[in-house]
């Protein structure tokens, strides 16, 4: 959704996937460049190639090896927009990865701010959120991929994969048919 948001915004936009088929897809939702980050040599170089001109805004839901690559292609008074760090998650302290390059916060001055999106519930801006997202997939502006697991018993699963990148859209684990209620 960040990709088609930022689109309607008149950004250019880059976009980072894990597979080829994933590539493809967020090129046809409208980014303007996408790599595949599990087949690059460099996150760095990659990022850097789509987006020589630098980094205006970042929005950053993986952490640790991406948003190190991010910071130094920054570029300044940029702001970065923290919703996640999944490559963290489930990280040690012996894998966890440390970040190289946060002095660039300083020497770009650059604006990160974290925030989990719940916290929003309660404000306006989130109903200016829900409105305008609600009218854009009415006008089919919005495309979107479910990746559905059937079963609470495949739950665990479910989750665990995401941390592989197994799922292919946002994963949703169906408990039980609409259709059966009492």
């Amino acid at each position: 959704m960040v990709v088609q948001l930022a689109k309607a915004r008149g950004m250019r936009v880059i976009g980072a996937a894990g597979s080829d088929d994933k590539v493809k897809y967020v090129k046809n939702l409208g980014a303007d460049a996408v790599f595949n980050y599990k087949t690059v040599k460099s996150l760095g170089a990659a990022i850097k190639e789509a987006a020589p001109e630098g980094i205006d805004i970042y929005f950053d839901n993986v952490g640790g090896e991406f948003l190190d690559a991010a910071l130094k292609n920054m570029n300044p008074n940029g702001r970065i927009a923290e919703c996640g760090m999944i490559s963290q998650y489930n990280a040690t302290v012996e894998t966890a990865y440390h970040i190289q390059n946060l002095a660039y916060v300083v020497m770009k001055k650059l604006t990160i701010y974290g925030y989990i999106v719940s916290d929003w519930y309660k404000s306006p801006a989130y109903s200016e959120f829900i409105n305008e997202v609600s009218g854009m997939l009415k006008e089919n502006k919005i495309k979107y991929r479910m990746d559905e697991v059937v079963g609470i018993e495949n739950g665990p699963q479910a989750l665990l994969d995401l941390f592989e990148g197994k799922n292919f859209g946002k994963r949703v684990v169906k408990v039980s048919d609409l259709s059966h209620r009492l």
